[in-house]
């Protein structure tokens, strides 16, 4: 390195790219993080957003605002598309699709996954995930919109349908839209439809497996599973979705069998996530070993083999023991600072231990599971532990304030403060009046191409 200050470039605003953000701040050195979007999203909350619970305000900060004290921090709106290890330089978009390089002396690829679809990506026109914010908006528009559309059918086989919601995947963000819909459907929308039951709605999820939560104690998932089943929700173990449709989804099951049809008009996707394009750009062009999702292969410090230079972090750091939960993603943040400060300093970096802080997962009101070691907590002081540790890592005093206060109404209160979805109708082109995405007009198969 010369004798400027070393730049470090960061690309990713969640979890893990914040923390490193924060721990360099007013180090010396100068850093830049790149986010496709610019701002931090709390995932763990997105399904609440997209239930209509909480706003989009509540579980999201912008990235400028959040570093702002710290003057050696800047933050770039961009998508990092292209990386050149030998140039030190990555190549970002920005949303007109124009492009500027950034060059760097650590890059910090903390770029997150995306929902993957193992192969089929034509299901994604039908059955949106639950990674971003324009996730939860699309759910959100999807759930709310098919309650309002069946109260416009007479009785028959095409409402149930729009009644009859489906969630592929057992893991904690399933089971919470799951618990999620039902609540919705049993308490918010219960007395406010003169044609429709909303209580009736169907809500099915399947998974491949013989139990949901299957990362916390089987006691707790089992018990967690009875929890789901008298909320309403009918739980098919066993069986992956095969295919995806406008109107329905087909399931078949693992040990052998014929497939089974379902009628439904609402399919949420949960069921697995894969490594972003750029992080597979990646590690091609580092030449690095990756997993079957796409994670990088890192080393005792989090840094690339032969790239000293360039740490993954978060949910693309492959390597064992390393869960793709929230906490992973903070601890190599930190960790990736601790090591460049002591690069500085002309020290030994130290190897990466990652500290296992427990697993949450929200079931329904008064109901959530809590594991941290020996600890083990269900129904409501699971829930309240869970509503403590989620409130703790909020970013912003503002957002932790207003957000215990719509839990506290919501608690007193069935009603959902954020249900508005929006429809198209400007007139636009681009912008028809339906609550599908326009990129599916005309084509009911087409991949939506999006990246999470």
């Amino acid at each position: 390195m010369s004798a400027r200050r070393p730049k470090v470039l960061v690309i990713g605003g969640g979890f893990g790219g914040l923390f490193c953000a924060r721990r360099l701040g007013n180090v010396d050195v100068d850093v830049t993080l790149l986010d496709r979007a610019a701002c931090h999203v709390f995932q763990p909350l997105l399904y609440q957003c997209a239930t209509g619970t909480l706003s989009i305000g509540q579980i999201s900060r912008s990235l400028r605002e959040e570093l702002a004290d710290r003057d050696n921090v800047q933050t770039l709106l961009g998508e990092a598309i292209r990386l050149d290890p030998d140039a030190r330089t990555v190549t970002a978009r920005r949303p007109d699709e124009t492009e500027y390089t950034l060059d760097y002396d650590y890059l910090v690829i903390a770029a997150g996954m995306r929902q993957s679809y193992f192969g089929h990506e034509e299901f994604a026109a039908w059955a949106p995930g639950m990674k971003t914010l324009d996730d939860a908006l699309s759910i959100r528009r999807r759930v709310f919109a098919a309650f309002e559309i069946a109260e416009t059918l007479p009785p028959g086989p095409e409402r149930d349908g729009w009644l009859t919601f489906v969630v592929s995947g057992g893991g904690p963000t399933g089971v919470e839209l799951a618990g999620q819909i039902r609540e919705l459907a049993t308490r918010a929308l219960a007395n406010e439809f003169h044609a429709i039951e909303p209580e009736e709605a169907r809500v099915l999820l399947f998974d491949g497996g013989d139990r949901v939560l299957k990362s916390f104690a089987p006691k707790m998932a089992h018990r967690a599973g009875r929890t789901l089943e008298a909320l309403g929700v009918e739980l098919h173990f066993g069986v992956h979705v095969t295919d995806v449709r406008r109107d329905g989804v087909t399931v078949r099951p693992k040990g052998g069998g014929p497939d089974e049809e379902y009628a439904a008009r609402t399919v949420l996707w949960t069921a697995g996530v894969e490594a972003v394009p750029f992080a597979k750009h990646a590690a091609k062009m580092l030449g690095a070993d990756t997993d079957r999702s796409g994670r990088i292969t890192v080393g005792p410090d989090l840094s690339v083999s032969g790239h000293p230079d360039v740490f993954v972090i978060g949910d693309l750091a492959g390597r064992d023991g390393l869960p793709g939960v929230a906490e992973n993603a903070m601890q190599g943040g930190l960790h990736v600072a601790a090591c460049i400060r002591r690069d500085l300093g002309m020290r030994g970096r130290k190897d990466f231990r990652y500290r296992d802080l427990g697993s949450a997962a929200y079931i329904s009101r008064g109901h959530a599971l809590l594991q941290a070691g020996p600890v083990k907590l269900t129904g409501k002081l699971g829930w309240l532990g869970w509503g403590f540790i989620h409130i703790a890592f909020l970013t912003g005093v503002q957002n932790r304030v207003s957000t215990v206060a719509t839990w506290m109404a919501t608690i007193a209160r069935a009603n959902r403060t954020d249900r508005t979805f929006i429809l198209g109708g400007s007139g636009h082109p681009e912008e028809p009046y339906t609550w599908e995405s326009p990129v599916h007009q005309g084509n009911h198969s087409t991949d939506d191409g999006q990246n999470a």
